[in-house]
């Protein structure tokens, strides 16, 4: 008997044979100087970001600043997605803080054509497990679309907590920031089999040989969103088990960028859109609370972007 309904199992499937032929895109999103949203701007954008065949579009989620977009804004960022995507790969949209505001954007995505929904952690509080399940369960009451959940910060499940959120038809996958190796193998091997799981750590590539050993090789690349080359070259040498040339990426490109990124708070977006920036993408300012880096992180952050570059334009070795 099918456990997920009609529309989930067939969102489930085109993400499934997405993620085994790219990495999952999460693109930044636009802004002006003064700080309102630039539609062409993100257009312009995101049309070369799917030129490079990412397995999957996540608009207006973490790496997006969804934390910072106004419902019209959200409207007008998924609309956009789910028009340039034009149906080529599945979208899914960022939802987030309680469950009665999450049913909100959900209903805005699925009206502007989205896929799925990621759904983000909620706001502020801690939560028991029944809480965080009861909270799924209202959200997937409240909109038809396919659900994958987000466990970050303050949402954790256990394995007992991720059989029941399988049991509901939309729910169809779970995306993992913990990095606790431990926990996310009792998950796996709890979960049904058709169930899909996502690395989801900040700077993902940097633990997507860890996460495929317990069963997790599809990660999300904030990297993509300002240099789809190098990580699409780190995608293909993962997938080819090229060991020289993953190692060398991470060492040389990967690592350094982590190690600015964890200088200073937000980096984790804050400088992947800096790096757009440096790249001549036109993505604009980082919102308040976050701010861009200075003169001394970019210059840093611009040599470690050349150090990437280079290796993802030098020819493989043969395997």
């Amino acid at each position: 008997m099918a456990r997920f309904s009609t529309e989930s199992a067939e969102v489930a499937r085109r993400l499934r044979d997405g993620m085994a032929g790219g990495v999952l895109s999460f693109p930044l999103t636009s802004f002006r100087d003064d700080g309102g949203l630039d539609v062409e701007s993100y257009r312009a954008y995101l049309t070369a970001q799917l030129a490079t065949a990412p397995g999957a579009v996540f608009p207006a989620c973490g790496t997006g600043e969804f934390f910072s977009l106004d419902e019209d804004e959200y409207r007008a960022v998924v609309a956009a997605t789910v028009e340039i995507a034009d149906g080529r790969l599945p979208v899914v949209a960022g939802i987030g803080y309680g469950w009665a505001q999450a049913l909100r954007f959900a209903g805005i995505a699925e009206e502007a054509g989205a896929d799925a929904a990621l759904v983000m952690p909620h706001y502020l509080v801690s939560a028991p497990q029944d809480g965080l399940v009861e909270q799924l369960r209202r959200i997937a009451a409240g909109t038809s679309l396919p659900l994958i959940v987000y466990q970050r910060g303050q949402v954790a499940f256990s394995a007992g907590s991720l059989r029941r959120i399988a049991d509901i038809p939309t729910v169809i996958g779970l995306k993992d920031g913990h990095s606790d190796l431990d926990r996310l193998q009792r998950l796996t091997l709890a979960a049904p089999d058709d169930f899909l799981f996502f690395n989801g750590a900040s700077t993902a590539e940097i633990q997507a040989r860890a996460y495929a050993t317990v069963g997790v090789p599809a990660y999300s690349s904030a990297v993509h969103a300002f240099a789809p080359g190098i990580a699409n070259a780190f995608f293909t040498a993962l997938r080819d088990n090229d060991d020289k040339r993953t190692t060398a990426l991470l060492r040389e490109f990967y690592v350094p960028l982590v190690e600015l990124r964890d200088r200073v708070p937000g980096y984790a977006v804050s400088l992947v859109k800096a790096a757009a920036r440096l790249r001549g993408l036109p993505v604009g300012p980082i919102r308040a609370p976050l701010t861009d880096p200075g003169p001394d992180d970019l210059a840093l952050l611009s040599e470690i972007l050349d150090a990437g570059q280079s290796l993802a334009e030098a020819a493989p070795r043969p395997v």
